[in-house]
């Protein structure tokens, strides 16, 4: 989908606040709300914006540890590989799962609320996978920067 200024501004304005009002969102950009209504719902249909959300903190709920892993794999078969992705997929404390390149298959993003749920986590989701061989664990002391918004260039 090309995109234009106008469709670059919506992007930039939406991704600071993703329920803006239709009206704020035209008088920013200067459409009128009928064409900047057709533009957000243009963007939404071709797959350009997904979804509204509303950021959670993470420490206000409970979830202390911030925990990169970078797991390493003994298998790379197909079927080993679908495996594993599919189990970490579905554990809610990932937040982030990537197949990487390097020292090691796989990065993923865990909130803990505690070192005993982290070592807990370890020993019954992921130590208990067939095809894994090792796993490196980085504890955040701070986030510097944490953010969703995908930079608009133009």
């Amino acid at each position: 989908m090309g995109l234009d200024k106008f469709d670059r501004q919506l992007l930039v304005l939406l991704q600071n606040d993703g329920r803006m009002a239709n009206q704020a969102l035209a008088d920013a950009v200067g459409l009128s709300a009928a064409a900047c209504w057709r533009r957000v719902k243009a963007l939404t249909e071709n797959g350009v914006l997904q979804g509204t959300y509303s950021q959670v903190q993470p420490e206000a709920v409970g979830y202390q540890l911030c925990v990169f892993l970078m797991v390493s794999l003994t298998r790379h078969s197909g079927q080993a590989t679908q495996a594993f992705e599919d189990a970490v997929g579905s554990y809610p404390q990932v937040l982030q799962f990537y197949a990487v390149t390097g020292d090691a298959d796989y990065m993923l993003r865990v909130l803990m609320p505690n070192m005993a749920s982290y070592d807990r986590f370890l020993t019954e989701k992921i130590f208990t996978l067939p095809s894994v061989s090792q796993v490196k664990s980085n504890f955040s002391l701070r986030a510097i920067k944490q953010t969703t918004a995908v930079p608009i260039d133009g």
